[in-house]
């Protein structure tokens, strides 16, 4: 027979509430958080519990506060976001949730719609039973997957109401993760001049520029991995994308290039801009090409391995006799977005990160349930 969290995950798989990134050729009824929003509205009210709709009709965030009477009790923020990739070149069908193998299968099961189902399983269970010990945020937040504009939604509505700290679901295969990688993007604009091919001497071609300054940012991909992080190993520089020029007969006047820079915790911006600056003059091509961006993706996170919040939910999975292992990962999340804006935490659910965002994601049942047990072992005890 189903548990709760597996019947919750499947209703929650067959919601589509893709994040557009930015895209235009998604179906409407695809995209955006508002029908999963609204399920889990429904699901507080039939628990008792009233929820705030925070953000835009079209990108909202649900914020739910639980209340366990007692004065002293602490408060911690549980944040799940509720966007999910798109579904392009998907092996399985993306809002179909099938079981099998002890696997539930479907777009967000794992990344990350796993971790609200077993969070509002568990609350349901320790709900009936009284027993809730901590005071509870519970937060389904949108636009993850590119932006953050959730968690901003979720603080703005929170003002002075701030928990102790927050535990943002993820697939660590049930790993507290107290440290991770942030991620910043980058993006250049090269200069040239356009001429007929006929004669590419009288122009300055734009993509080749472009090329040194790729070559300079794999040199400088290779210095930054000659101190590395005990724990996180390097920072890194990837390029990631390339273009520009009209046609192959005329020399490109322009071109432009996107770079995914992998911060560790205690880098800014200010030294990842100044090292490709740096790069780029040493590389000769500073002058035809601009730095047009370096905007923060997600911060890196940096909660220290002996904080309350990690050692809070170690305790916890011990206590639902579970491994209470820690660890880092590379990939950011929102607990880092949480964490600039002043809240500490981890980072902790089922599933594997190299099950996300692929043609055949899913999640182990197993994992699901553990978070459900780990769940109920930390409301439960203060």
């Amino acid at each position: 027979m189903a548990s709760s969290a597996q019947k919750r995950l499947q209703d929650y798989v067959a919601i589509p509430s893709i994040n557009p990134m930015g895209r235009t050729d998604q179906p409407a009824e695809w995209v955006g958080e508002a029908r999963m929003v609204a399920h889990l509205e429904e699901e507080m009210r039939q628990l008792g519990i009233d929820a705030e709709v925070v953000g835009t009709s079209d990108r909202p965030s649900l914020v739910a506060h639980v209340s366990s009477g007692r004065t002293d009790a602490e408060t911690i923020m549980v944040a799940s976001h509720i966007d999910t990739v798109p579904v392009d070149g998907m092996d399985i069908p993306p809002f179909d949730p099938v079981v099998s193998n002890g696997q539930l299968s479907g777009r967000g099961s794992c990344d990350t719609k796993g971790g609200m189902a077993a969070l509002v399983a568990s609350l349901e269970r320790v709900l009936k039973k009284g027993t809730l010990k901590r005071n509870l945020i519970l937060v389904g937040e949108s636009d993850e997957e590119l932006g953050s504009q959730g968690v901003k939604d979720v603080l703005a509505a929170l003002g002075s109401s701030r928990p102790d700290w927050v535990l943002a679901t993820e697939p660590t295969e049930m790993k507290v993760v107290h440290r991770h990688k942030g991620v910043a993007l980058i993006r250049l604009h090269a200069k040239g001049r356009s001429c007929h091919s006929s004669n590419p001497s009288e122009g300055r071609n734009a993509l080749l520029t472009l090329s040194r300054a790729a070559l300079a940012l794999e040199d400088l991909h290779r210095r930054l991995g000659v101190e590395p992080d005990p724990q996180l190993g390097p920072g890194t520089i990837s390029v990631g994308q390339m273009g520009g020029g009209q046609a192959p007969n005329i020399v490109p006047d322009h071109g432009f290039l996107v770079a995914d820079r992998r911060m560790l915790p205690g880098e800014t911006l200010e030294k990842v801009r100044t090292e490709v600056e740096e790069a780029l003059q040493a590389a000769r091509v500073w002058d035809d090409v601009d730095l047009v961006a370096c905007v923060m993706g997600k911060p890196p996170l940096s909660t220290a391995a002996d904080h309350a919040c990690v050692s809070q939910c170690r305790r916890a999975m011990e206590a639902a006799g579970l491994s209470s292992a820690t660890g880092t990962v590379a990939f950011g999340t929102d607990a880092g977005v949480f964490e600039q804006s002043g809240l500490p935490g981890v980072v902790l659910g089922p599933g594997s990160i190299l099950r996300a965002h692929t043609s055949t994601e899913y999640v182990e049942l197993d994992q699901l349930e553990a978070m459900t047990d780990f769940f109920e072992s930390l409301l439960e005890n203060s």
